[in-house]
C-alpha cells in the first residue's frame, strides 16, 4: 500500500446534497419543501404545534405539587468525608462544621444547609455539626466513635 492508494471506504464520505440548485439536481425549484405554507418558508420552528388541535403536552393530566419555598440541601456522603480526612483536607480532631466543609472544597455552597447521607464507610472519629443527616449516617458516625449533631435550623422546620 502506498500513500497515493489511500482511500475512504466506499460511501463513507457522501457528497452533500445542494438543495435548490436547478432541475438537474433532483432537488431544484422548491428544494424538497413542497408548495407554499409555513414549513416551506425559512426561519420556522413549530415544535409541539398540532395545527390548532390541543397539543399533547396540554392534553395530559398534571400531577403533584412543587413547593415554591422548599428547602434545598447540599448533600454529602460519609465516604467522601472519610476521603477528605485521609487526604488531610479536613481536620478530624476539630469539630467539622458546615463552614469547614465549604472551606475544604467538599461542598461548593451550603444552600439551605448540608445534609449527610450514609453512603460509604467512615472510620475516623469525627465531630460533625450539620443541618441534616439520615438515621443511618448518625449510626455509622457513632459506631466509628464520633458524633453527629443536627443543628436547630432543620429542627425548627
Amino acid at each position: 500500500m502506498k500513500l497515493n492508494e489511500l482511500r475512504d471506504n466506499p460511501g463513507a464520505n457522501p457528497k452533500r446534497t445542494r438543495v435548490g440548485r436547478g432541475p438537474g439536481s433532483g432537488k431544484g425549484k422548491m428544494g424538497g419543501r413542497g408548495i407554499k405554507g409555513q414549513k416551506s418558508r425559512s426561519g420556522v420552528a413549530i415544535n409541539g404545534y398540532e395545527g390548532g388541535q390541543m397539543p399533547l403536552y396540554q392534553r395530559l393530566p398534571k400531577r403533584g405539587f412543587n413547593k415554591p419555598n422548599r428547602k434545598e440541601f447540599a448533600v454529602i456522603n460519609l465516604g467522601l468525608i472519610q476521603k477528605f480526612v485521609d487526604a488531610g483536607k479536613l481536620d478530624a480532631k476539630a469539630a467539622i462544621t458546615e463552614d469547614a466543609l465549604v472551606a475544604s472544597g467538599l461542598v461548593r455552597r451550603k444552600l439551605d444547609g448540608i445534609r449527610v447521607l450514609a453512603k460509604g464507610e467512615i472510620s475516623a472519629k469525627v465531630n460533625l455539626e450539620v443541618t441534616g443527616a439520615s438515621k443511618a449516617a448518625v449510626e455509622a458516625v457513632e459506631k466509628a466513635g464520633g458524633s453527629l449533631t443536627v443543628t436547630k435550623a432543620a429542627a425548627a422546620e
